[in-house]
């Protein structure tokens, strides 16, 4: 569907001076000056939630507690033979995996939602999950040794499990943040070019609601206004970087922070975005939307 403020623009040679004019008189000046940033926002990457992913975790989580039963910390290295040990701490490592990759892909999404660096939200997570984690630990290790539950008070064991989980939580997110970037697709359009959003002119912001493709250009609307750029959709989906948002039709991408609503006719739906465009969404994108929460309507 056609939203009522797009314009039609004539596809030009991206080095013609016609090809210059039609750029500027479609946004409505002289093309802005493009200005470079190597800056990204980490706290706003979310984890791969995928089997292939929570299978590395699970295999990384075996290989650091067969680690520490080697090791011994916390002087289980004089409770019992090597292979006790390492089942000890493999079976923690992979209970505690699994708890924290389920509460990081949980929260961290609504932390990005709500703007909570992650240097507030880690030590929370930490806290809350030591409780459970300390109770089976402890349960298990005064199982397989019964001495331990005179030698080591509650708050002790509280106190060394929300260590050991603090530190596996930071590194985790630190590992899941630094492998999102390296896997998220890279601009094709050239070397030193710049992002997206770097090509909006100053009076338009950086408040980035949706792209929408028109022939050989995208459209970059904000609350000021829109801007023309010569170049495919799925490379301005590439460059954007730091803005939750999918792609919901061939033609859109839209900001999760711009929906204000949903119109739906028929089987056809669209999203209803803060500068009151309507965008559309594909039919083969509706489940998806609905997964991750956005307000599409229950089918």
């Amino acid at each position: 569907m056609t939203s009522p403020a797009r314009r039609s623009v004539p596809a030009a040679s991206p080095v013609s001076r016609m090809g210059e004019w039609v750029r500027g008189t479609a946004n409505g000046s002289a093309c802005g000056r493009r200005r470079y940033s190597l800056a990204m926002n980490v706290a706003t990457i979310r984890p791969i939630n995928t089997s292939r992913a929570w299978a590395i975790d699970l295999a990384a989580w075996t290989v650091v507690g067969a680690i520490l039963g080697a090791v011994g910390p916390f002087g289980s290295f004089f409770n019992d033979t090597l292979p006790i040990r390492i089942g000890y701490w493999t079976t923690l490592c992979l209970v505690s995996g699994v708890v924290i990759g389920a509460s990081v892909r949980l929260v961290w999404p609504l932390a990005r939602q709500r703007r909570v660096p992650a240097w507030v939200w880690v030590p929370v997570v930490a806290m809350v999950i030591t409780g459970p984690l300390g109770l089976f630990a402890r349960v298990m290790a005064t199982g397989l040794w019964p001495g331990i539950r005179e030698a080591v008070r509650p708050d002790e064991w509280y106190g060394q499990t929300l260590l050991i989980e603090s530190i596996f939580l930071a590194i985790y997110v630190a590992a899941h943040a630094r492998r999102t970037s390296l896997e998220s697709p890279k601009a094709t359009t050239g070397t030193a070019e710049a992002r997206i959003l770097d090509r909006l002119p100053a009076r338009l912001g950086r408040n980035l609601l949706c792209l929408q493709m028109e022939d050989h250009y995208v459209r970059l609307h904000t609350p000021e206004g829109s801007f023309l750029v010569l170049t495919p959709l799925r490379t301005a989906i590439a460059q954007v970087e730091g803005i939750e948002g999918m792609q919901v039709h061939r033609s859109w991408w839209v900001a999760r922070q711009a929906v204000q609503g949903v119109v739906q006719d028929g089987r056809n739906l669209r999203l209803k975005l803060a500068n009151g465009l309507e965008a559309p969404v594909a039919r083969s994108k509706v489940a998806e939307l609905r997964a991750v929460g956005w307000p599409v309507g229950q089918g």
